[in-house]
C-alpha cells in the first residue's frame, strides 16, 4: 500500500506542488515572523549591552509620571548636582559622573527640514567623550563653548552637515543655532548605537535645553572598584540616596531597555502571524479542492484497490500519507523561505531604524517547530474529508467508467446556514462587547466561522450566479462551453471561488471600515472645528511636533486674524490617576473653536491655578465647580487647581484644560497645535502666507486651511489601509494558485472530452478562450462573493462602532469595482498555462485517453 501511495505521489508531482505552494507561503509568514523577532531581539540585546558596558550602576530620579515605552515619552526627572558627590562618597565607588541625556533634540538638516526617526531616539545631552572609551572622535572636538555642538556620524550623514556649519536644533526651547565642532562614532566603526541620533552640548546648555534648568542632571554613571559586586554597590547607593531615586545595575538597565523594545516587536510578530493565519486558511481551500479533484479522477483506481483487498482504513491512510509528505516538504521549503523573509525584513528594519548593528540571522526552535506543526496540520486537516470520501468508493466502481457523482447540496447548504448563523452571533457579541474580556476572540472567531459558513453555502449559489455571469460570454461557442464547464461541478467551483472570496472579503471589509472612519472623522472635524486655519504637524514618534509659543502672539497680530487658540498636550497624574491634559493660551478662543458650552461654572476665563473639565470626566471623578485637584505634570512639582467650569461633551476634544503657564512643566512645553479664526470677510489666502512666514523657525509644523488639515489627519488611515491590502495580497495570490490548480486538474480530467471537441472542429484559440472563460467566471464569482461578504462584515462593524464616533457608512464603490475588475484579470492570468496545455493536446491521443 505504501509503494502504491508513493507511486501515486510521483505521478502527480505538479498538481501537488501547486497545493504545497499555499502551505509554503503560509509557513513562510509564520517562520519569518519568529526569525525576524529573534534576530532583532538579539540585536537589541547587543546594542544595549554596549550602551551599558562601562556602567556598573546607573542612577536616575524617580519619574514624576510613569509612562511605558509605547504609551509616550518617559521624562526622567532632574536631580541636583550634589547627588553626584553623594554617590562618589559611597564605599566601593571608583568613579561617578553626572550627565544629561534626554529624547527630543531634533536637528535641522542642510535642506531646512527636521531629521525624523522611526524608532531610535533623538538624544540631546552633555558631552561625555572624556568619560567613555567607546566614543571615538571622527573629526573635530567636543563642544567647549555654549554655541557649539558635536553630533554622532549618523546625524552628520543624515543632515548632510560638516564641521563649521551653523546647525539649527529644536529642544525644549525653540530653534537655536550652533556651530558644529565635532563628529563622533563608536568603537567597532559604528556611526551610532542602535541608530540613535545624538547631539552633544556643553553641560550648562544641555541642562537648560534638555532639562529646563541649570545645575541639575538626570543620570549618574557609576563604576565600581575592582572586586566590588555591582548588585551590592547598587543597594548601598540606593540606601544612601533614598526613595526619590531609581538605582539599577548596568545589567538590569540593559535588560530592561531591550525588553521594552521586544514588547513592541511581539505586537509586530502577532500581526505577521495573523496574516499567516489568513494565508493558511485560504490554503486549506486549495488543498481540499486538489485532493477532492484527485479523488474524483482516481475513482476507478481507488475502487480497484478496494477490489483487490485494500481496507477503508488503508485508503484513508494512503491519502493522509500523501498529505503528510506534502506538508513536510512544504514546511521545509516554507521554513527556508521564512528564514530569507525574516532576514530581509530585519535588514529593512535596520536600514529604517539607522545603524542598528544587526546580529547574525538565527533560526529559533520556535520557527522550526511552528513551521512543521503548521504545515502538517493544515495539509492533514484539509485532506481528511477527501480521504474519507475515497474510502467510501465501492469496489464495483472499478467496473464502471464514471467519476464520483456530484452529491445533493441540501446537507451542505443547511450546515452552511447553521454555521453562518453561529458566526454572525459570535460577531455580534464581540462587536457589542457583551463577552467581557473575550471581545477580540469573539470577533475573530465570528469572522472565521462566518467565512466557513459562507464557504459551505457557496455551492448553492454557484450554479445560478455562474450561469448568469457566463451569459456575458455566451455570444460565442467557446463562451457557451466555458459557461457550462464552470457550472458543471458546483462544489469544485465553490471551493475555488471561496479561496478568492476570503482575501477580497477581508480587503473589502477593512476598506469599508476605514473609509467610514475617515468620512466620519472628516464630518465631525468639519462640524466641530470652527477655525479657518490650523497649525499642526504629523507625529512620527513619541514626541508630537511643536512650534515656538511666540508664534501664537505674533499670529494674533496678523491683520485679519480675530483669535488664536493654542493647545499644549501631555500626560499628567491627576489625583493619583494618569490621564491626558491640555493647556491653552486663550480659553475663550479655544471655547469658540471647539464650541465648548458651560454646563456649570464658566468657560470664559482661566486664571492661575484654575482648570475646566468636560462633563463626562467630571462625572467619572465626582467633580463639581469649586473642587480642588492636585496635578503632577511630567516635570516640576505638583500643583493644586480649582475647577471653575464644566463644559458639555464636544467632538475631538475633552478632558482637563489648564492655563498656558502649566505647560512649562509638560514633556513638550511648546504648543503642538493652534487654530486661527479670521475676521468676517477675510480671505484665507491673504493670511496664510503671513502665518507661514512666522513658522520659518518651526519646521516640524505647517499652516493649512481647515479642510487640508482634516485631510492630513485622516490621510494616516490611508497608510494603514495600504499596508493591510499589501499583506492580504498574499491570500489573493494563494487563491490564484487555486484557480490555476483547479483548471489544470480539470483539463487533465477532461482530456478525452477536449480531444473530441477538437476533433469536431474546435480550434486551438477557441479552446484557450473556453478555458479562459471558465477562469474568469470563477474569479469574478469569488470576487462578487468577497465584495458582498466584506461589505456585510464592514457594515456590521461600522454599525457597532456608532457610539465610538463612526457614524457614516461609506461603501467604496470604485474600489469594489476595481476588485471585481482585478478578479477578471486574475482569471485571465490564471488561465494561461492550463489553456496552453489544453490547446496543445494531441487530438488522437486525447480521444484514446482512458
Amino acid at each position: 500500500m505504501f509503494r502504491a501511495t508513493w507511486k501515486s505521489l510521483l505521478a502527480r508531482k505538479v498538481r501537488l506542488v501547486l497545493s504545497g505552494l499555499a502551505v509554503v507561503l503560509g509557513v513562510m509568514f509564520v517562520s519569518g515572523a519568529f526569525v525576524l523577532t529573534d534576530t532583532l531581539g538579539r540585536s537589541f540585546d547587543s546594542v544595549f549591552s554596549d550602551v551599558y558596558a562601562s556602567t556598573d550602576v546607573g542612577v536616575t530620579a524617580r519619574p514624576k509620571v510613569a509612562v511605558s515605552e509605547f504609551e509616550g515619552e518617559q521624562v526622567q526627572a532632574p536631580f541636583p548636582a550634589s547627588a553626584v558627590q553623594t554617590v562618589r562618597e559611597v564605599p566601593g565607588v571608583a568613579s561617578a559622573y553626572g550627565m544629561v541625556a534626554g529624547d527630543g533634540a531634533r536637528v535641522i538638516g542642510s535642506n531646512g527640514k527636521v531629521l525624523t526617526s522611526f524608532g531610535p531616539p533623538q538624544l540631546g545631552g552633555s558631552w561625555i567623550g572624556d568619560h567613555e572609551d567607546m566614543i571615538e572622535l571622527r573629526a573635530g572636538r567636543g563642544p567647549t563653548s555654549d554655541d557649539e555642538i558635536a553630533v554622532n556620524a549618523t546625524v552628520a550623514e543624515a543632515a548632510k552637515i560638516k564641521l563649521g556649519d551653523r546647525v539649527g536644533v529644536l529642544t525644549l526651547e525653540p530653534k537655536r543655532d550652533f556651530t558644529l565642532v565635532g563628529i563622533w562614532g563608536y568603537s567597532g566603526g559604528r556611526d551610532s548605537l542602535g541608530g540613535a541620533q545624538e547631539v552633544a552640548f556643553t553641560e550648562p546648555v544641555a541642562q537648560q535645553l534638555m532639562l529646563g534648568e541649570t545645575g541639575v542632571f538626570n543620570n549618574i554613571t557609576v563604576r565600581a572598584d575592582d572586586g566590588v559586586d555591582p548588585a551590592a554597590l547598587r543597594d548601598a547607593i540606593a540606601a544612601k540616596l533614598g526613595d526619590g531615586y531609581v538605582v539599577k545595575t548596568g545589567g538590569q538597565l540593559s535588560e530592561e531597555a531591550s525588553s521594552g523594545l521586544k514588547e513592541g516587536l511581539s505586537f509586530f510578530n502577532n500581526v505577521l502571524l495573523g496574516f499567516a493565519a489568513v494565508a493558511l486558511f485560504v490554503g486549506v481551500f486549495l488543498i481540499l479542492n486538489t485532493f477532492s479533484i484527485i479523488v474524483a479522477q482516481r475513482t476507478r483506481e481507488l475502487a480497484l484497490m478496494r477490489a483487490v483487498g485494500a481496507s477503508r482504513r488503508q485508503m484513508i491512510g494512503s491519502m493522509l500519507v500523501e498529505a503528510v509528505v506534502i506538508g513536510l516538504l512544504a514546511s521545509v521549503f516554507g521554513l527556508g523561505a521564512g528564514i530569507g523573509v525574516g532576514a530581509l525584513l530585519a535588514y529593512v528594519f535596520g536600514q529604517v531604524a539607522g545603524d542598528l548593528g544587526l546580529a547574525g540571522v538565527g533560526v529559533p526552535m520556535a520557527a522550526v517547530i511552528s513551521a512543521i506543526v503548521v504545515g502538517l496540520l493544515v495539509t492533514v486537516v484539509a485532506a481528511i474529508l477527501p480521504a474519507v470520501r475515497a474510502s467510501r468508493i465501492p469496489p464495483m466502481a472499478a467496473l464502471q467508467d464514471v467519476a464520483t457523482p456530484d452529491r445533493p447540496l441540501t446537507r451542505i447548504s443547511v450546515t452552511g446556514g447553521i454555521v453562518g448563523a453561529v458566526g454572525a452571533v459570535l460577531l455580534a457579541l464581540g462587536l457589542t462587547e457583551n463577552v467581557g474580556d473575550n471581545t477580540l476572540v469573539a470577533i475573530l472567531g465570528g469572522v472565521l466561522v462566518s467565512f466557513i459558513g459562507v464557504a459551505l453555502l457557496t455551492p448553492l449559489l454557484s450554479r445560478p450566479v455562474v450561469s448568469l455571469l457566463g451569459a456575458l460570454f455566451s455570444w460565442s461557442v467557446p463562451g457557451k462551453l466555458g459557461r457550462l464547464n464552470s457550472g458543471r461541478n458546483p462544489r469544485r467551483t465553490a471551493i475555488t471561488a471561496a479561496a478568492l472570496m476570503v482575501g477580497i472579503a477581508l480587503v473589502t471589509g477593512v476598506t469599508v471600515i476605514l473609509d467610514s472612519a475617515k468620512s466620519s472623522l472628516s464630518e465631525r472635524a468639519n462640524d466641530a472645528i470652527k477655525a479657518e486655519l490650523m497649525i499642526s504637524g504629523v507625529q512620527s514618534g513619541p514626541r508630537p511636533p511643536s512650534f515656538d509659543k511666540a508664534v501664537l502672539d505674533q499670529a494674533a497680530d496678523v491683520p485679519g486674524v480675530r483669535a488664536v487658540a493654542g493647545l499644549y498636550t501631555d500626560q499628567a497624574v491627576v489625583e493619583g490617576e494618569r490621564t491626558f491634559v491640555g493647556a491653552t493660551n486663550s480659553l475663550p478662543a479655544l471655547r469658540d473653536v471647539f464650541q465648548m458650552k458651560a454646563t456649570a461654572g464658566s468657560v470664559d476665563t482661566l486664571g492661575a491655578n484654575q482648570l475646566v473639565v468636560d462633563e463626562d470626566t467630571a462625572a467619572d471623578r465626582g467633580l463639581s465647580v469649586g473642587s480642588t485637584l492636585t496635578v503632577q505634570p511630567s516635570r516640576g512639582e505638583p500643583t493644586t487647581y480649582t475647577v471653575t467650569g464644566i463644559y458639555g461633551k464636544v467632538d475631538l476634544f475633552g478632558g482637563f484644560v489648564l492655563p498656558a503657564a502649566a505647560a512649562a512643566d509638560f514633556t513638550v512645553p511648546q504648543p503642538t497645535m493652534a487654530a486661527l479664526q479670521l475676521a468676517p470677510g477675510t480671505a484665507v489666502d491673504q493670511v496664510l502666507p503671513q502665518v507661514e512666514a512666522l513658522l520659518a523657525d518651526s519646521p516640524e509644523v505647517s499652516v493649512a486651511d481647515r479642510q487640508a488639515y482634516i485631510d492630513e489627519q485622516t490621510g494616516q488611515l490611508d497608510v494603514i489601509l495600504t499596508m493591510i491590502q499589501v499583506l492580504l495580497a498574499l491570500a489573493i495570490l494563494i487563491a490564484v494558485l487555486g484557480i490555476i490548480n483547479t483548471l489544470a486538474l480539470s483539463v487533465l480530467e477532461r482530456t478525452r472530452e477536449l480531444g473530441l471537441l477538437r476533433a469536431i472542429g474546435l480550434g486551438r484559440a477557441q479552446t484557450m478562450r473556453m478555458i479562459t472563460v471558465e477562469a474568469v467566471v470563477i474569479s469574478v464569482f469569488g470576487a462578487l462573493l468577497g465584495v458582498a461578504v466584506g461589505t456585510g462584515l464592514g457594515a456590521a462593524t461600522v454599525e457597532a462602532l456608532k457610539e465610538e464616533g463612526i457614524t457614516t457608512l461609506v461603501l467604496p464603490w470604485s474600489q469594489m469595482g476595481l476588485f471585481v475588475g482585478l478578479a477578471a484579470l486574475i482569471g485571465v492570468v490564471a488561465a494561461v498555462l492550463p489553456a496552453i496545455r489544453a490547446a496543445r493536446l494531441n487530438v488522437l491521443g486525447a480521444i484514446a485517453h482512458d
